[in-house]
């Protein structure tokens, strides 16, 4: 017999946001907020916050994304309370996207790519944030290694910071910056756009750039892949945003949302409302 082929990453991103909604849940573990809770910015207080967001999230939103680096500032046991609530959400059939940014070259890039997305990844995540500014095709086992198992990338593209006005619309000849990554992520999705599926190579494009896309011309909808919109609520993003940023894409736009929705902890019952009602919104918006 015959194996099935698995399902790619964006297969099972498009099945997740219509069934639960295309909210991207954010566990951001930072002083402020862990404090906010009630709880002490300790490993102690780190693992309460990441379980109850555990325990709100699994099996309730399409995608979770934690942030790696909150994780990490407690060192080895702190990337030890991250990989499991990975694998806890990915066990409740929760996609999970980590925040990390990860991006290098040559086997230093290839051993990103296996911590993170392998076969042999101790904790993998189902799609990985990417840096490209080392050039797109630096990230080329990070892309291999995703395909290679069913997992995505989402390489940054556009960010709200100011600074990064200075590296994305730059001009390379007649392209920004900007536009050779969305290039590049169209081109890596060609296969599933030709089969009328959604890509598992992303974007990151704030939700808060303004007329950045307008301006540089960039043709989003061509990508093919979901794009990430960090930015949606306590950041000032609002549904106006999205529909001048995103335009014609917005099917493919995947809203991130932290701290708006953390701030609706410590209660695990509160936390998966707001998460709920936030995805409802920005359903009917994206619809």
């Amino acid at each position: 017999m015959t194996p099935q082929p698995q399902p790619t990453f964006g297969q099972r991103l498009r099945a997740a946001t219509q069934e639960h909604g295309p909210l991207c849940a954010g566990i951001d573990p930072h002083r402020a907020l862990v404090e906010s809770w009630g709880l002490t910015y300790d490993l102690d207080g780190l693992s309460a916050f990441t379980a109850t967001c555990v325990e709100a999230f699994a099996g309730h939103v399409a995608v979770v994304k934690p942030q790696s680096a909150f994780f990490e500032a407690f060192g080895s046991r702190g990337v030890a309370v991250l990989e499991g609530a990975i694998g806890q959400l990915r066990a409740a059939g929760t996609l999970v996207l980590l925040d990390a940014k990860r991006g290098d070259i040559g086997s230093t890039m290839a051993a990103y790519a296996e911590a993170y997305l392998g076969g042999s990844a101790p904790a993998p995540a189902d799609a990985l944030t990417v840096s490209p500014y080392l050039g797109f095709e630096s990230l080329r086992p990070a892309l291999d290694t995703a395909a290679a198992h069913g997992r995505g990338v989402f390489v940054l593209a556009l960010t709200s910071n100011p600074e990064g006005k200075d590296v994305q619309h730059a001009r390379l000849g007649a392209l920004s910056v900007a536009e050779t990554m969305v290039l590049g992520a169209a081109a890596e999705n060609v296969q599933a756009r030709a089969a009328g599926e959604l890509g598992s190579t992303g974007l990151v494009v704030g939700a808060t750039v303004g007329t950045a896309v307008q301006e540089l011309g960039l043709d989003l909808a061509a990508v093919g892949g979901p794009l990430l919109a960090p930015g949606v609520g306590a950041q000032g993003g609002t549904a106006e945003d999205l529909k001048r940023v995103f335009g014609d894409a917005l099917p493919n736009v995947l809203p991130a949302s932290s701290r708006d929705v953390l701030s609706a902890g410590p209660d695990v019952a509160g936390l998966r409302d707001r998460a709920r009602a936030t995805s409802d919104r920005l359903a009917t918006l994206l619809a």
